[in-house]
């Protein structure tokens, strides 16, 4: 019986916007996030849910995970100089 994921605590949410916010234009996927706060992979997506949910993170389209204010810049260069659409 594997045990159930803890929800995060106040600190640690914290900790997690802290770096963020020490960190502009930081961005991780799922699984260096879980790597980074030495978190287990269901505490990991709970936290990052939470922090989409407070409007704190985005979730890029190539899956990782940057404060909101970043994201218009994501959404706003779908092409690269060339002019065709980056993947």
């Amino acid at each position: 019986m594997t045990p159930e994921p803890t929800l995060p605590t106040d600190d640690l949410l914290r900790r997690v916007q802290g770096e963020f916010l020490e960190m502009p234009g930081l961005r991780l996927t799922e699984a260096q996030a879980c790597r980074f706060w030495g978190l287990d992979l269901a505490s990991c997506a709970g936290l990052l849910t939470l922090l989409i949910d407070a409007n704190f993170l985005f979730r890029a389209r190539d899956g990782t995970f940057m404060r909101v204010e970043y994201s218009g810049s994501v959404k706003a260069n779908p092409r690269s100089h060339s002019g065709n659409v980056v993947a």
